[in-house]
């Protein structure tokens, strides 16, 4: 039985890495900069960026763009968080790569508290 539980739990740490590792390792405070919660790193050119931003346009959320192939700023910061892709944003300390509205949400909206954060 205890077995399982460690199994479980080890299961569970792994699928929720990307918390575990920002309270391990914070991301930078790019967004003090802007007064926003919400930093996107993306392309004109780039479909899920255009998706992310007609999202967050219609769900309130005030967010700041950095297009990383015009802005050096922006690809600076891009490349030290690891780039490899866009969308990229950063809210409220954590980082998601990718669309995932149900975690934009979540994070923009409030839900920053440990369970927020694991995607509850």
């Amino acid at each position: 039985m205890k077995k399982w539980i460690v199994v479980a739990l080890a299961v569970f740490v792994f699928q929720k890495w990307h918390v575990v590792e920002s309270y391990i390792n914070p991301l930078p405070e790019y967004g003090a900069a802007h007064k926003v919660d919400v930093i996107m790193y993306g392309t004109d050119w780039c479909g899920v960026c255009k998706v992310s931003r007609e999202f967050m346009d219609e769900n309130d959320i005030t967010y700041y763009e950095y297009d990383i192939e015009k802005s050096t700023e922006g690809e600076r910061q891009y490349e030290s968080l690891g780039g490899n892709g866009v969308p990229l944003m950063l809210i409220n300390g954590m980082m998601i790569r990718g669309f995932e509205p149900e975690r934009i949400l979540a994070l923009a909206k409030g839900s920053d508290g440990l369970l927020g954060r694991l995607g509850f």
